[in-house]
């Protein structure tokens, strides 16, 4: 089996930072690309931050210049440090990864519970 758990989520007040973690585990062989989505109350999710195993980054437009992520492939963990947090940044958080258990199996996306993140005024 393959988990991800997500952890460092909590409460912070408006301009603060939190730092989120993520660590995949189980019968993995490879893992392509990670990242982080979001889910607000009465959105879609959508996607935060995603970082491939050759080194690029993605980040949506209302992030950038305030998350970052960063991977440890030895670790088979992915980060995402926030700073400058705002209310409309209030949501749940999840781990993706686009993950092959096997050499001759297909990779396919495996997600975390989720961390929630609530940013107060």
């Amino acid at each position: 089996q393959v988990q991800l758990v997500e952890s460092g989520g909590g409460l912070v007040q408006a301009g603060g930072s939190l730092r989120l973690s993520c660590a995949a585990s189980g019968s993995i062989f490879s893992i392509n690309a990670m990242g982080w989505y979001r889910q607000a109350p009465g959105k879609q999710r959508e996607l935060v931050a995603t970082f491939t195993s050759t080194g690029s980054t993605n980040y949506a437009d209302s992030v950038k210049g305030r998350f970052t992520i960063s991977r440890d492939n030895a670790k088979k963990t992915v980060d995402l440090q926030m700073n400058s947090l705002q209310p409309e940044d209030t949501a749940v958080y999840y781990c993706g990864a686009n993950i092959k258990r096997s050499p001759s199996t297909y990779a396919r996306d495996y997600w975390g519970k989720g961390t929630l993140v609530t940013v107060s005024s």
